[in-house]
């Protein structure tokens, strides 16, 4: 999508779009300021709308995530062409042991032993900013695309909005 496009839909219909398209797609790249560079790297994104944050379990071993003391934004990417969520937040470091334990998975038992391992913390991004692109099925917006392509025209491949959360 070359424009911002109005799509019709309120605020709180936006915002519940970013949820969903993030939950689904499940898997963020974070990006954060550390010092004069910038940091990124897979996690696996556990969504909670009715808490307004998204968390992960992370690994304590080293300074990875000594960052945050310093500059606490972040970026969260999340992409599944042709849907992409890009949610900025503050994000924060606990070992908040009852969530850690509700949060822990099969998918976690690859990394931790289990939910007891003292080396989990939790890193949860409270998000006050998403943009959303959402193109609904692939084919289609592969077609729209190359299409676009061949006539020179711009294409409107579907949804795009900048959401305040």
């Amino acid at each position: 999508m070359a424009n911002e496009e109005d799509t019709g839909k309120t605020q709180a219909e936006l915002e519940s779009h970013v949820w969903k398209l993030a939950e689904k797609i499940q898997f963020a790249l974070y990006t954060a300021r550390d010092g004069d560079g910038i940091v990124q790297w897979p996690l696996t994104a556990n969504v909670d709308k009715e808490a307004n944050a998204i968390y992960f379990l992370v690994d304590n071993g080293g300074t990875q995530y000594d960052h945050l003391a310093r500059s606490p934004e972040v970026t969260l990417g999340f992409a599944d062409h042709p849907k992409y969520v890009v949610v900025q937040g503050e994000a924060g470091i606990s070992n908040d042991r009852a969530k850690i334990r509700e949060l822990f998975s099969p998918f976690a038992k690859a990394w931790w032993d289990s939910a007891d391992d003292p080396a989990i913390r939790l890193l949860t991004v409270v998000p006050w900013r998403a943009e959303y692109w959402d193109s609904g099925n692939s084919l289609v917006a592969s077609a729209v695309m190359l299409t676009a392509a061949v006539t020179g025209t711009k294409p409107a491949v579907g949804e795009h909005a900048k959401v305040a959360m």
